[in-house]
């Protein structure tokens, strides 16, 4: 399996971090881009630098790099994920406005009718945001808000975002046991 994964400017970039972790264990194929505002929340809530979150991918890009494979269709992927998911980022992805290579990688996924999940972690969350989710749905994309369920009764911050990985690896159809699902409670 090969995924794009951008981790972009929002609050919320250990969700991006754990996914990478699980995808490694996993030996996925992984093409990370991290945005430039991502950088800074990285160095903020995780305390580490970017280059901690790029040794977890297979293959990492500048996000300002237009000769990445992935801004090509020709470049097969099983899809891209966007976690965390910034509304700038959100924004330009349901209008088109690839100005970097995260919006672009987007593009081209959204194009070649290729699996896109944008993890928003936003709140509260205005008419724009969803106006601009409901743009995307329409175009098939999957909108999984960062909103962990309680039901598996976490224990702490790791379980809430493990539920939130896994329902980002559900998606993708990779098994994990990052949680209990419902029947097995």
């Amino acid at each position: 399996m090969r995924l794009i994964v951008a981790i972009t400017g929002a609050s919320g970039v250990i969700y991006g971090m754990r996914l990478l972790k699980v995808l490694q264990e996993k030996n996925v194929e992984t093409h990370l881009i991290i945005s430039k505002a991502a950088e800074k929340v990285v160095e903020h809530e995780l305390e580490k630098a970017k280059a901690d979150i790029e040794k977890l991918a297979t293959h990492t890009y500048n996000v300002d790099d237009w000769s990445a494979p992935v801004v090509s269709g020709s470049f097969k992927t099983d899809g891209m994920i966007i976690i965390p998911c910034s509304m700038k980022t959100l924004a330009g992805v349901a209008h088109g406005y690839s100005d970097n290579l995260v919006l672009r990688a987007a593009d081209v996924t959204l194009k070649e009718k290729r699996t896109l999940v944008l993890v928003p972690r936003e709140t509260p969350l205005n008419v724009v945001h969803l106006r601009n989710m409901l743009v995307l749905a329409e175009q098939g994309v999957t909108i999984l808000p960062a909103m962990p369920a309680y039901y598996h009764k976490p224990k702490d911050v790791d379980d809430l975002v493990d539920f939130v990985v896994g329902k980002v690896l559900d998606l993708l159809g990779i098994n994990h046991v990052l949680y209990k699902r419902w029947s097995e409670s």
